[in-house]
């Protein structure tokens, strides 16, 4: 099963990890990109890469927090490739720490990021999605949408709210494809911005087994690639030493 090449795909996050990689899988079916994250070195450094090898990608510099931004990013790809088809909600951060710290300003930027962000994207892509007939929202959560860990209780609580919105969409929107990916532990700079000793020593062992963000990206590229009337729900993909 081929991609058709004439899909226009956004991907949030795009500057490393899974959104990278994501952005590698799909521009090597033939898919249009348009690449956003707030490290635009990054994306111009992907872009040409893409290009180079015969691909097609832009970027924008994306906050995804701004409403405003989110928006300017999907009507940006709208006016160079004429439409979108794909969202993928990748951008998230990850500062775990025990409740008892009390770092409310990351329990702030995990819900801005994680769950903020989301619904920007929804907000900006559903009316057009509705207004064509079609459309698909690929929203990447994590294993921490389905259980808790200590240290990770916001963290967790912002996927659960992904899985949730996701599957929001699905049952109202029928022309809408909505899909979740959830992947376990994998090799990315999430988690790097953790400040507590005791979470980051934990999270430094949690990542010994971790498996490579390409992994998560052909999950993303299966659920893409399904026919219009199939809806991949949730993918997880986790290591298979993994505890979790």
């Amino acid at each position: 099963m081929t991609l058709n090449t004439d899909k226009v795909i956004l991907i949030t996050g795009a500057s490393s990890g899974i959104g990278a990689a994501t952005a590698r899988e799909l521009a090597a079916t033939g898919a249009k990109l348009l690449l956003g994250a707030r490290r635009t070195d990054r994306l111009e450094a992907l872009a040409a890469e893409i290009v180079a090898a015969g691909g097609i990608a832009e970027f924008r510099a994306l906050d995804v927090t701004s409403r405003d931004d989110m928006q300017a990013f999907v009507d940006h790809a709208i006016q160079r490739f004429g439409r979108v088809d794909v969202l993928i909600n990748n951008a998230g951060i990850m500062p775990l720490s025990p409740l008892a710290a009390l770092e409310t300003a990351n329990w702030d930027a995990m819900i801005d990021v994680n769950i903020r962000g989301v619904l920007n994207g929804i907000a900006a892509a559903l009316p057009g999605f509705t207004a064509q007939g079609s459309g698909h929202f690929v929203n990447v959560a994590s294993l921490g949408a389905h259980y808790v860990v200590p240290t990770g209780a916001v963290y967790c609580a912002t996927k659960f709210a992904v899985w949730a919105i996701t599957d929001g969409i699905r049952q109202e929107h029928r022309d809408v494809r909505a899909t979740i990916i959830s992947p376990g532990v994998v090799e990315s700079e999430l988690g790097h911005d953790i400040t507590d000793p005791g979470s980051a020593a934990a999270m430094a062992e949690f990542r010994s087994v971790a498996i490579t963000p390409d992994a998560i990206a052909r999950a993303i590229r299966f659920a893409v690639e399904q026919p219009e009337d199939v809806d991949v729900s949730e993918i997880i993909v986790r290591p298979v030493k993994g505890s979790f």
